[in-house]
């Protein structure tokens, strides 16, 4: 009996380096960047990066829930950007570089809002986690240029120094969960 794949989608910051980590998991069938939880019907890229749209870069993941779980998803989630800063990663500023996770399902909602529960209970990050959770809502993939762009481009700067230190610290930190 096959699983049936499942989608969840999340905001890290650059969708470019949240994708560039994904491809690489083990049980994460498919990877597609884009732009949700806004109010544009199909925006563009340069409407995205004006901040007026309210959507944030993202990546949607389709996933085989037999091969990696909801918690290990978020688990790598929270280790490849930073949940503690508004509206920012690194020095990508604004509301479409936003922590989020947009769940479509209860149980990721449920085990999303446990883990940010119990990560600051415990204070791991040193400040509060400002990751929003919230239903996933107008969805819109991003432009074709932008799709497996690290995997086209790892040459160019931002991949180099952004990308590039987010995968091998994923690969460090999660070696049974990188994908042979």
């Amino acid at each position: 009996m096959s699983t049936a794949l499942e989608t969840i989608v999340l905001g890290g910051g650059c969708f470019w380096c949240t994708e560039a980590v994904y491809v690489k998991v083990r049980g994460v069938t498919d990877v597609e960047s884009g732009y949700s939880n806004g109010t544009v019907e199909r925006p563009s890229y340069e409407q995205v990066c004006t901040g007026t749209t309210g959507h944030n870069e993202v990546v949607k993941l389709t996933y085989d829930p037999a091969q990696i779980s909801v918690r290990q998803i978020l688990e790598v989630f929270f280790v490849i950007h930073d949940p503690t800063t508004l509206n920012r990663q690194g020095a990508d500023t604004g509301t479409q570089y936003r922590s989020g996770i947009y769940y479509t399902t209860e149980e990721q909602q449920r085990v999303a809002q446990e883990m940010i529960r119990q990560m600051g209970e415990d204070k791991l990050f040193g400040r509060p986690i400002v990751t929003e959770v919230l239903p996933l809502a107008n969805y819109w993939p991003a432009e074709e240029y932008h799709q497996d762009f690290f995997e086209k481009n790892p040459h160019q700067g931002y991949c180099m120094a952004v990308a590039a230190p987010k995968v091998a610290k994923f690969r460090k930190t999660f070696v049974d969960l990188v994908k042979a």
